[in-house]
């Protein structure tokens, strides 16, 4: 079986590839901002690093057969100096198989974080080193997210004619698993949520199941950034390969809190 580290092992995303890894019996060790909690899994080598200065990540790198990069950033800038600062430990203990998460549209909608995570990949392509980088769609958790704050207002302003296609991250975190454990295949094909929805359709499907009682106003943006998103830049239609739709996932959490 592989040894699989992954950077941003304690987020969202990273947790679920490293419960994936584990239950294909592979070697997991993970990378944190944030020290060893007491509940976590004894079979993962948890390293607590600073991303910023690189301290730590030659220990977590050393014999690693691959990696797995979902550690982020807010900020495109930072996570192109994330990218840099992980290619560089990556080459220092060897030539691990590297594998970027990354977005589908970061090259057609000029959204500065889009732009970080685009140059990001380029910094993973160029690197020397074997590589495969996999974009897909937003996650479901993100879309509710937005929803939930837009939500606060007693008006809910969503962006107009902006369609989404949301997909489940532990599918994301699957395909990770399944990319991070065979060869190097560079640009992976896209992956996708089942369903296309407008984001207001959504909206409205959020209150629902929330049972609130709010006015959906559907707000034209302008600008490149919401052309490109109202145009589907963002999409992938093709590679609709998730099986989990956004309706799905907002009733089961909905659930959780009730």
């Amino acid at each position: 079986m592989s040894v699989v580290l992954v950077t941003g092992g304690s987020g969202t995303l990273g947790r679920a590839v490293v419960r994936g890894l584990l239950r294909e019996g592979h070697q997991v060790r993970l990378t944190s901002r944030r020290p060893r909690p007491a509940t976590a899994d004894p079979a993962v080598e948890w390293h607590a690093v600073d991303y910023a200065t690189g301290e730590g990540l030659d220990a977590a790198f050393a014999g690693a057969d691959s990696v797995v990069h979902t550690a982020t950033s807010v900020s495109g800038k930072r996570d192109l100096a994330l990218a840099n600062t992980i290619v560089s430990a990556a080459a220092r203990v060897g030539a691990p198989h590297l594998v970027y998460i990354s977005i589908v549209g970061v090259d057609r909608i000029p959204l500065p974080y889009y732009r970080g995570k685009f140059a990001a990949e380029a910094v993973f392509r160029e690197s020397g080193l074997p590589w495969t980088v996999l974009r897909t769609t937003q996650f479901h958790d993100l879309v509710l997210r937005v929803l939930g704050v837009l939500a606060k207002s007693p008006l809910m302003p969503v962006p107009a004619g902006v369609p989404v296609q949301p997909v489940e991250v532990t599918e994301v975190a699957e395909r990770l698993v399944e990319l991070a454990t065979g060869a190097p295949v560079g640009a992976a094909p896209d992956l996708g949520g089942p369903e296309t929805h407008l984001l207001t359709d959504l909206a409205r499907l959020y209150l629902r199941a929330q049972g609130r009682r709010r006015w959906v106003l559907p707000v034209r943006l302008p600008g490149e950034v919401f052309t490109g998103y109202r145009n589907g830049a963002h999409l992938a239609p093709e590679y609709a390969h998730g099986k989990v739709a956004f309706a799905e996932f907002l009733a089961e959490e909905t659930g959780k809190k009730r």
